[in-house]
């Protein structure tokens, strides 16, 4: 049975689904969540390594990793329904 804390309203057929997801949100979703968080957190200690070290060759490559990693993650989520929008007057 799936945990109720990440639950919204009765479980359609084994998962609980995000007001305007796409998918179930469910444990899968979240250890691919977890995943790609963490590709995007090793991708930035490694792009934060190159410009203390004033490694430009190493930064540029790392940056360019590190940015696929975020885009990886926001597919993810985009192809679940669930995207971001920049905050109001943060613009």
């Amino acid at each position: 049975m799936a945990e109720p804390h990440y639950l919204f309203g009765p479980p359609p057929s084994g998962g609980g689904v995000f007001p305007g997801s796409v998918g179930a949100v469910d444990d899968h979703f979240f250890r691919r969540y977890r995943s790609l968080l963490d590709a995007e957190d090793a991708a930035f200690d490694e792009l934060e390594h190159a410009y203390e070290d004033g490694d430009r060759a190493s930064f540029e490559c790392d940056l360019a990793v590190w940015h696929s990693a975020i885009e990886r993650r926001t597919s993810f989520l985009a192809s679940h329904g669930l995207s971001s929008s920049p905050l109001p007057g943060l613009t």
